[in-house]
């Protein structure tokens, strides 16, 4: 009696446990988590990390003397010419891990949605300009089989060639720009031109511009025709289609988030840079610069030192460390080495200024290269003032305090006439004016036109073997985890250090 009890206990218990399960599977189930993004936040979400970090102020920016640091440590870089990977590795890394990862997954998205071709486009051609940051900045990069880890579980990409990568843009930029399409589903979510097509357009054709001048020195026919190419379409000819982005409180400027923190007493206005724009008394270098007047320590740059005035500005000159800079700075009449000029921190390196990617500026530059070299038409001395003003008026967009009047833009252009015979270091010369705090523009465009004409860093402890850092190196984290293609690449496009010229740097 007691063992049949016992039986009919335990099977009323496992009933009960039985019911006890049923619909447990969906209580378990967040009735408000997302079981699907929409794409176009993916997209964004590449886009707002496609803004430059702040290390390009340590390389790129550097190595084309803008601006300058006297510090080693951490801050060492183009200031020695030395190698310092835990700087040359954040771009990488923000890039692959943010902007390419999240355009890719974007793309997988959209190509099966029929009723949103224009997502699908729009980010190809936003991961075009992506690997061509990469490439320019590194070299051979993964480029096939990057951002698919999740995707495709390729966790270990193989290293494309440069030569093969450009091939690639190329046609992605020229196919997606021409498949735009307006009468299709608008993707007004799109945190960069609202969806508006004519922008998306204009920025597909002035990155197809940029990446054909690109190869003048390596493949001056494929320059030539992908130049004409880009031509043939509507390229970005006025500040409203900038390629910006921009910044706010809770998503900051990665540079002024720097330059206004920890390293706010470190970087400085170089002299190359600042001279330029003072001896061709550039209403730019007002809007730019800085310089708290009689300051002997960090602490004392104060709003009560700060003089805008570009009359006073000086720059701090290349070749010295912490210690040689003192003597520099006494030479030069000034209280101490932070009584140099930097960029205003309040105005051009807030936290919440914007950063211009890919700008009218820049593109009606090339423009009027691509006149010079005789494969487009139209007035080279028109295009290239139009350029100048374009970016005048590009500082207002900075802050209002840094606005250039139209009268110094007229003035400015009367003193500095364009000459033809000296077109392509003229034209080039501005490009890296329109480029500042751009460094990786500011650096590819550098190489591949020769200009500014710039005397190397002296700096005598360099690591360097030539004049100029060519590329930078690759992370560690690759050399550690993916070595086995690093070395490929390294075998393929030279040793992995600052001297080795990427493929289009002949």
């Amino acid at each position: 009696m007691k063992k049949n009890f016992l039986y009919t206990f335990l099977l009323l218990s496992m009933l009960a446990m039985t019911a006890c399960d049923e619909g447990f599977d969906d209580l378990n189930i967040n009735q408000t988590a997302a079981t699907s993004v929409n794409p176009v936040f993916l997209l964004n979400n590449a886009v707002i990390n496609s803004s430059f970090v702040a290390t390009t102020v340590q390389y790129e920016i550097g190595i084309v003397q803008q601006m300058i640091s006297p510090n080693s440590g951490v801050l060492t870089g183009a200031n020695f010419n030395q190698d310092n990977r835990d700087a040359t590795q954040a771009s990488w890394q923000r890039y692959y891990r943010s902007t390419i990862r999240n355009t890719v997954d974007a793309l997988e998205a959209a190509k099966n949605l029929p009723t949103r071709t224009n997502l699908y486009n729009m980010s190809r051609i936003w991961l075009a300009h992506a690997f061509m940051v990469m490439t320019d900045t590194y070299g051979d990069v993964p480029y096939t089989e990057a951002g698919k880890g999740y995707i495709e579980q390729v966790l270990l990409p193989k290293y494309d060639s440069q030569q093969s990568i450009y091939t690639a843009l190329i046609k992605e930029l020229t196919e997606a720009t021409a498949a735009l399409d307006a009468s299709k589903t608008v993707e007004t979510a799109d945190v960069l031109y609202g969806g508006n097509i004519t922008q998306w357009k204009k920025l597909g054709n002035s990155l197809l511009l940029r990446a054909g001048m690109r190869l003048v020195k390596v493949d001056a026919a494929l320059a030539q025709s992908t130049v004409q190419k880009a031509l043939q379409g509507a390229l970005i000819d006025a500040n409203a289609d900038n390629c910006v982005i921009r910044h706010d409180a809770n998503y900051v400027n990665g540079i002024g988030q720097m330059l206004n923190s920890t390293e706010a007493n470190n970087f400085y206005l170089a002299k190359p840079f600042a001279d330029h724009l003072k001896n061709t008394s550039d209403p730019r270098l007002g809007s730019i610069a800085v310089r708290y007047v009689g300051a002997k320590s960090g602490p004392e740059q104060s709003a009560a030192k700060a003089n805008i005035d570009p009359a006073v500005q000086i720059g701090m000159p290349l070749g010295f460390d912490n210690s040689g800079i003192v003597a520099e700075a006494t030479k030069a009449g000034l209280a101490s080495f932070y009584d140099f000029s930097q960029v205003d921190r309040t105005r051009m390196v807030k936290n919440t200024a914007p950063m211009f990617l890919v700008t009218a500026a820049q593109t009606q530059l090339l423009v009027a290269e691509a006149i010079q070299r005789g494969w487009g038409t139209g007035n080279i001395e028109q295009t290239y003032q139009k350029a100048i003003r374009l970016h005048m008026e590009q500082m207002a967009l900075y802050d209002a305090r840094s606005a250039i009047a139209s009268s110094a833009i007229d003035a400015y252009l009367t003193a500095n006439p364009f000459d033809a015979s000296k077109a392509l270091e003229q034209i080039n010369t501005q490009y890296w004016i329109a480029s500042f705090l751009n460094g990786p523009e500011a650096f590819a465009n550098f190489r591949r036109s020769g200009f500014p004409v710039l005397a190397p860093n002296p700096f005598p402890g360099k690591a360097i073997k030539g004049a100029f850092i060519r590329r930078l190196t690759y992370p560690n984290s690759e050399i550690s985890v993916n070595k086995a293609n690093v070395d490929q690449a390294v075998g393929r496009q030279g040793a992995d250090d600052l001297d080795s010229r990427v493929w289009w740097d002949k």
